[in-house]
């Protein structure tokens, strides 16, 4: 970090630090985060203020967002990089929130070379250089444990994207062996898949086998959500993430609150 980095991120924090009584109800409305230690509670508080005064929350749709809503969403964003480096979010700045579900139109054309126009309803969407977008309502209904986390989705989709565009592989840490990485994913990828097509139902959101990109924010999702499920389902993705994301929330989530 440069002395004009240190100074500056000195000076947020100094002017800009989110009030204790403020982090402390936003970490009590969010399961996932029971069993950090308190240090990693000051830092998530840092990190979380540095975030919200680094990016911009615009509403559309006539959503309300107030500074409740923009901490709950910057504590679990900081969830993900709490190990990481503070500027894994780098290259964009905006963060856009409807009340609800959204509407995206979409153009492909099938192998005939017919042109289809269709629009998918999304919880959440990034795109890589620019804006997240996420639906409040499920934004509320994330970081209760039970699997489901929009805001984890979304945000591991942008640190996949640090390396181009989201392919479930993201700049992996000097240590972690990309062969590795690719072995393990593809196997249970494959294996989801084939349960997925078999009619099968599975402890994991069948949306994880949409492509890798999905599969690897998915299974992000599932990291800390209810870790204890991937560790079950497929222990090798468990410690490929435990070593990306530097975090145990499976020791963690057995800990005393």
């Amino acid at each position: 970090m440069s002395w004009f980095s240190d100074w500056r991120r000195n000076r947020i924090l100094r002017h800009h630090l989110v009030p204790f009584a403020a982090f402390r109800t936003a970490v009590e409305r969010l399961p996932i985060l029971r069993g950090l230690t308190s240090d990693e509670l000051a830092q998530l508080r840092e990190a979380a203020s540095l975030f919200i005064h680094d990016k911009t929350f615009s509403a559309a749709g006539g959503a309300e967002v107030d500074a409740a809503m923009q901490l709950n969403i910057a504590v679990q964003a900081c969830l993900l990089t709490l190990k990481l480096d503070e500027d894994s979010y780098r290259g964009w700045n905006e963060i856009i929130l409807y009340p609800d579900e959204f509407l995206r139109p979409r153009v492909e054309m099938d192998e005939a070379g017919v042109v289809h126009h269709t629009r998918d309803i999304l919880a959440g969407e990034s795109w890589h250089g620019g804006p997240l977008v996420l639906s409040l309502a499920d934004v509320e209904a994330s970081g209760r444990g039970d699997g489901f986390n929009v805001v984890l989705h979304e945000f591991a989709h942008k640190l996949d994207m640090l390396n181009g565009d989201a392919n479930g592989f993201p700049p992996l840490h000097r240590g972690m062996d990309s062969a590795s990485w690719a072995r393990d994913f593809s196997a249970a990828y494959a294996d989801l898949s084939a349960r997925v097509d078999a009619g099968k139902d599975t402890a994991i959101d069948p949306y994880a086998t949409a492509n890798p990109a999905e599969f690897f924010a998915v299974l992000s999702e599932v990291f800390f959500e209810t870790p204890h499920v991937l560790d079950t389902e497929y222990p090798a993705i468990y410690r490929q993430l435990q070593q990306f994301y530097r975090q145990h929330p499976l020791r963690r989530s057995e800990s005393p609150a």
